[in-house]
């Protein structure tokens, strides 16, 4: 690994911590080097605080060890004024002289203006270090910004012999599947995305809360598909604990494709990226449209015997592990 593709790593790396809070900013890492050494590092605020390369040159107490530093960074720095000032802006500010960027920002307010904006301050400008591992840590930024959609996340819970819920049951509440350990990394994802969503008799037959109660951070906003709005008030989902969002048929044409509208309007609401929780009707929906970016599929040690099917999909497998008896697969849309 050369020299920039190790502190890009960090960059990645770092950037991290920003996970599930961001959004709908990217989560970029940034890290700056004087005489072969990080004096400094930063990543994204929570939306609406500074973005990682103001972080990370705030932290350099001698600012002028800044005009000898380069500046190591997983995203283009911003060209133009949102929530905060240009990124860019502060880096020339600054005269620092070198900036070695991960890969190039395709948001259309962006996209190469703020590397033009450095060269022509003077400023040399490397682009595309580990670019292709950068573009896999902004997958729901890009997402968002390239095909006008969240990035979309399936995940279900089946049994052995296939069935994602049995054919009745006693009580409003889940039928689990799987063990605790697999149920708290379910909660740890809805703290990492923006959204998750499921449909009506999900809601009807489980009375879920969705929310991250064995995990810390953020809930995700819910958004529930309730076309006659037939659900009761009373329900988990419209507490105050997290913020739901009905989709009914005043907000899309259900005669017509769901997930692709599903998608526009919350492409509109500004939602990055979203868990696609079921049930199996709403999950085929988004198969059927091939409207998915990854599938997260567990296999729990027990049987229905009948009920409802698990839905079936076609992907590329990532990777498999155990969590004691819970099998785990992981799929992207290749």
């Amino acid at each position: 690994m050369t020299k920039h593709e190790t502190y890009i790593q960090r960059c990645i790396t770092i950037a991290k911590n920003g996970l599930g809070v961001t959004a709908p900013n990217p989560m970029v890492g940034c890290v700056i080097v004087y005489d072969s050494k990080i004096i400094a590092e930063g990543y994204t605020s929570a939306y609406g605080g500074n973005h990682a390369e103001v972080n990370a040159i705030q932290k350099v107490k001698n600012k002028d060890l800044l005009k000898k530093s380069t500046l190591y960074v997983t995203l283009e720095p911003c060209s133009h004024f949102g929530k905060t000032p240009p990124c860019s802006d502060l880096i020339i500010k600054y005269k620092i002289p070198n900036v070695v960027i991960g890969t190039t920002d395709t948001n259309s307010k962006v996209y190469g203006k703020g590397i033009k904006k450095l060269k022509a301050s003077g400023c040399n400008v490397t682009v595309g270090v580990l670019e292709n591992q950068c573009k896999a840590h902004h997958k729901r930024f890009f997402t968002f910004h390239n095909k006008k959609r969240p990035y979309i996340i399936l995940k279900w819970a089946e049994t052995k012999d296939g069935f994602i819920a049995p054919k009745s049951r006693d009580e409003q509440k889940p039928v689990w599947i799987t063990n605790a350990i697999s149920r708290q990394l379910v909660h740890k994802w809805r703290a990492e995305e923006q959204a998750i969503l499921v449909g009506t008799n999900t809601v009807t037959e489980d009375n879920p809360s969705l929310t991250i109660r064995t995990w810390t951070g953020k809930n995700p906003i819910r958004v529930v598909l309730d076309k006659k709005l037939k659900l009761d008030k009373t329900l988990q989902i419209f507490d105050d604990e997290a913020e739901t969002i009905i989709i009914s048929k005043e907000t899309i044409d259900y005669n017509k494709p769901i997930a692709k509208q599903v998608c526009n309007t919350l492409h509109q609401k500004n939602i990055t990226s979203i868990i696609i929780e079921g049930g199996a009707q709403t999950l085929q929906t988004f198969i059927d449209e091939n409207l998915w970016d990854e599938a997260r599929i567990f296999t729990g040690n027990t049987k229905f015997n009948f009920g409802t099917k698990a839905p079936k999909i076609a992907g590329c497998l990532t990777s498999e592990q155990n969590l004691l008896e819970d099998n785990l697969k992981i799929y992207v849309n290749d």
